[in-house]
């Protein structure tokens, strides 16, 4: 937990996010930050998704903004795929970066519309 309203997520190196594990994931999220909240997403370890994760992950309405600090090309190509080649009820609000304070500034910025 960052703030009220920003978490920082980063997932354990092999891990394979499924469904059950999203599903979690979202729980917390809704029971720990104020709504609407932001995101960042750092990807310090290679981890994955099966296709049910790919399809669910960051589909809560209440998530405002998600900044991903990709420090490879091969971690912003596969960020890249899930943003613009898997459908979503909503469009996200992601920014990929390379480094985590500007990631963090541009989320504090997109969380300053609602104080």
């Amino acid at each position: 937990m960052l703030s009220d309203s920003i978490a920082e997520v980063i997932v354990n190196e092999g891990v394979e996010m499924n469904l059950a594990m999203v599903s979690q994931f979202h729980e917390f999220l809704l029971a720990h930050l104020q709504s609407p909240f932001s995101l960042l997403i750092n990807k310090v370890n290679a981890y994955s998704y099966d296709f049910d994760a790919q399809i669910t992950i960051g589909n809560l309405t209440e998530i405002h903004a998600m900044a991903v600090v990709a420090y490879n090309q091969a971690t912003q190509i596969s960020t890249t795929y899930m943003l613009e080649a898997i459908p979503r009820p909503v469009a996200w609000n992601l920014r990929i970066y390379t480094d985590r304070e500007v990631a963090l500034n541009w989320l504090q910025l997109e969380q300053a519309q609602f104080s």
